[in-house]
């Protein structure tokens, strides 16, 4: 299946850790399409953030599991998404909206 660069990445995550990671060590966490591989997700860096000139050197991916829910008398689970931590080359930044 091949995936538009657009389709590959959802959103960004913005949590306390994912944070610190962006300042210190230029590490990106990403919410991927299930599908994407991890050639498919630095494609798609590469090519929407062309105009920086961004070149990704890792990409880590995991699947996470959806978590137990219950409302009222029923209970369902959260849907499993996957992740992914991408690296780039030291002295490039992405604008990711935070």
């Amino acid at each position: 299946m091949k995936l538009k660069p657009h389709q590959v990445i959802i959103r960004p995550i913005h949590t306390e850790k994912s944070v610190s990671d962006m300042q210190g060590n230029n590490t990106y966490h990403l919410v991927v399409h299930r599908k994407a591989g991890k050639d498919d997700v630095k494609r798609a860096i590469e090519t929407l953030f062309a105009q920086n000139d961004v070149k990704v050197t890792n990409v880590r991916t995991c699947m996470m599991p959806g978590k137990p829910r219950r409302y009222r008398y029923s209970a369902s689970r959260t849907p499993s998404w996957k992740k992914a931590i991408v690296t780039l080359r030291r002295g490039d930044t992405i604008d990711i909206g935070i």
